[in-house]
């Protein structure tokens, strides 16, 4: 009972920030969240229970206040409705989700460092985000870390693991580093694989190989 009254005084998604309004400060982390989530819209195009935000604020109740959100680059939900109410979500609150947290997150490391090394790490693990993604092309050297760190919560706390693609069961998808052609750019982006650490193709990528292989019909 004390749980339920605790949720009926909660604030609704009409009352909150959608976000946390800091504009990015490179262009890696907005195109490649996207990226990640224009893919997953291919991939799991027959289903409906996931959602993928994108510098969206997920509101909690593990933090001194449930006003104030955690707004990761992007975050994964499994089991949740891919529209509420058959529109779209200004915000991610878990007390609308059926207490629903993300099953994954990632954060993109940029020139004005956004402690996703400590913060966030400490905000994710209390939250209880079973995976989390730490994508820092460019300025790992400075921070004394690796490019690309996936860390799994465990009794608790995150311990970093090994391998890349890295293959997540709970979620049957893999991520990892790969190369893209982008507006006649090549450039590093993160993809998803499959269990057997092969990467799924864009619409555009199979439609090139397509090309190729038959021809222009």
């Amino acid at each position: 009972m004390v749980q339920e009254r605790y949720k009926m005084n909660l604030p609704t998604s009409a009352e909150l920030a959608c976000s946390d309004d800091i504009p990015v400060d490179n262009e890696e982390q907005n195109y490649l969240p996207n990226f990640l989530l224009f893919l997953l819209e291919f991939i799991w195009a027959s289903r409906n229970d996931w959602f993928f935000g994108v510098d969206m604020g997920v509101y909690h109740t593990t933090g001194a206040n449930a006003r104030v959100p955690v707004v990761p680059d992007a975050f994964l939900s499994l089991g949740v409705p891919r529209r509420r109410n058959n529109t779209s979500r200004a915000s991610y609150l878990v007390w609308e989700e059926e207490d629903v947290v993300p099953i994954f997150t990632l954060e993109v490391v940029s020139q004005t460092y956004g402690g996703e090394y400590d913060t966030k790490m400490k905000i994710y693990a209390q939250l209880g985000v079973l995976y989390y993604l730490v994508y820092n092309p460019n300025f790992w050297k400075r921070d004394q870390h690796q490019p690309f760190e996936m860390y799994r919560l465990v009794d608790g706390e995150y311990q970093q693991q090994i391998g890349e693609p890295f293959w997540m069961p709970e979620i049957c998808l893999g991520i990892g580093r790969n190369i893209t052609q982008s507006g006649g750019l090549q450039r590093e982006v993160l993809y998803w694989y499959n269990e057997a650490n092969v990467r799924y193709q864009t619409p555009e990528e199979l439609l090139e190989s397509y090309k190729n292989h038959f021809g222009n019909l």
